[in-house]
């Protein structure tokens, strides 16, 4: 999980992170130093850990699940912000998904989060905007 450290993955569980998808990322990953930013990206990629390297000639933040191999590598690149993401989950466009809906709701804080865990998935909601930001699985 973002939201608490962990150990990261062992390197030969990684997927392939050379390969996948580059486009410009709307949001870069210095969104990923704010707890809160984190808490609220966690229930867009619940099962993804982050991970920082050293990547040719940038450093890399890479948001991983290794169990089901997809990725989203993230670095800055001519003042312009990169995502590479590869796998059957395209973890930085659920990301900038629920960003997004937290932003346009306000950027409400923690105290004004209600979280749901139903046998069918997670949700969150800002009490504050009645809007929910909701991940199912």
């Amino acid at each position: 999980m973002l939201a608490r450290p962990q150990l990261a993955p062992p390197l030969d569980l990684l997927p392939d992170i050379s390969g996948g998808t580059e486009r410009e990322a709307v949001v870069g990953a210095d969104v990923l130093t704010d707890w809160t930013t984190r808490f609220v990206t966690q229930f867009a990629v619940p099962t993804a850990q982050l991970v920082k390297l050293r990547s040719g000639r940038h450093d890399e933040e890479i948001l991983v699940d290794a169990e089901i191999g997809s990725f989203a590598a993230l670095h800055e690149e001519d003042s312009r912000r990169v995502v590479r993401q590869g796998g059957p989950d395209a973890f930085w466009d659920a990301v900038e998904d629920h960003l997004g809906r937290w932003h346009a709701a306000g950027t409400p804080t923690l105290e004004e989060a209600a979280v749901r865990v139903p046998p069918q998935g997670r949700s969150i909601h800002w009490r504050r905007a009645q809007k929910g930001v909701t991940h199912h699985g």
